[in-house]
């Protein structure tokens, strides 16, 4: 079909070998206008549909420490709709909640090197390409006073077993072990969040969303390259959630996950360096320029 696309237009759009496609700059400009058609087909397809049933908005969520604002900026973004939340720690559980019609509408934390599937018929759009994960330390570590820390100097750590392990994030923290050349020690098991008093102890590392506040006793890094990183995913169920609806919740988790982001000083510090040394191309139109 692409082959057939490319000799009506009469110019290639990729360029074809053994390890994939890349786009050419013909290519690049095709995909960006094919975005944009995307979502207006999905904006007339929900028009098309409606919306059926009563009752609250079901709102699930990973773990993000802007909760409480997003929810706030929720209930003026949807004026006089009843929105519950439900707060998830897998991803794997919220895609499947959406695809049973538990949910309505999510924002999904996925790691970046494991594909959640979502449902056919489910819309979505991306909330941030990708974030990185960062760690928590006690206080009084060695590595507490450095900028970023090197996840192979973690080695001798225990750690918290991440919350959701079949969405791929304790995967994801061992195979980022591994090429760090470790095994990490997982110790703790614990609902998302509540490691953090442990970590204050002293007793272990963990993984943290990278707005994460700091802690009396707990500091929280990053880590040097970015060897674990998440994206943010928004999706719903076309047939329960308007177009107009799922805009307003996608505005309201942007300035919300954004705002407290730039708040964040770990988060800030880290993005200055970022954008200084100019690898932040995929995320400025996010967290801007200056920050």
């Amino acid at each position: 079909m692409l082959q057939r696309f490319e000799r009506q237009i009469g110019t290639k759009l990729f360029v074809r070998s053994h390890t994939g496609v890349t786009p050419t700059p013909a290519g690049e400009q095709t995909l960006r206008r094919a975005l944009v058609l995307l979502l207006d087909f999905d904006r007339f397809e929900a028009d098309l549909l409606g919306v059926a049933g009563t009752g609250p908005l079901r709102l699930g969520s990973s773990q993000m420490d802007c909760l409480p604002t997003f929810v706030e900026r929720l209930d003026d973004a949807l004026p006089g709709l009843e929105v519950t939340v439900h707060l998830e720690p897998s991803s794997a559980v919220l895609a499947r909640s959406l695809a049973r019609a538990t949910l309505d509408i999510a924002v999904i934390a996925m790691s970046d090197d494991q594909e959640v599937p979502l449902a056919k018929h489910l819309g979505h759009r991306v909330l941030l390409p990708w974030v990185p994960v960062f760690v928590g330390l006690p206080a009084r570590h060695p590595l507490a006073g450095r900028d970023d820390v090197d996840l192979a100097d973690l080695a001798d750590e225990a750690w918290i077993g991440p919350p959701g392990p079949e969405d791929g994030s304790l995967t994801s923290l061992r195979a980022a072990a591994h090429r760090a050349g470790f095994t990490p020690r997982i110790r703790f098991e614990c609902p998302n969040g509540g490691g953090r008093p442990l970590i204050a102890a002293g007793d272990c590392a963990g993984q943290l969303e990278p707005t994460a506040p700091e802690l009396p006793g707990m500091v929280v890094r990053p880590l040097k390259n970015d060897p674990m990183r998440l994206r943010l995913v928004l999706a719903w169920r076309k047939e329960r959630v308007t177009w107009d609806q799922a805009e307003q919740v996608y505005r309201a988790a942007m300035t919300s996950y954004t705002r407290h982001a730039m708040a964040s000083v770990p988060f800030r510090s880290w993005w200055t360096r970022r954008r200084d040394e100019r690898s932040w191309d995929s995320l400025v139109g996010y967290f801007g320029e200056t920050g």
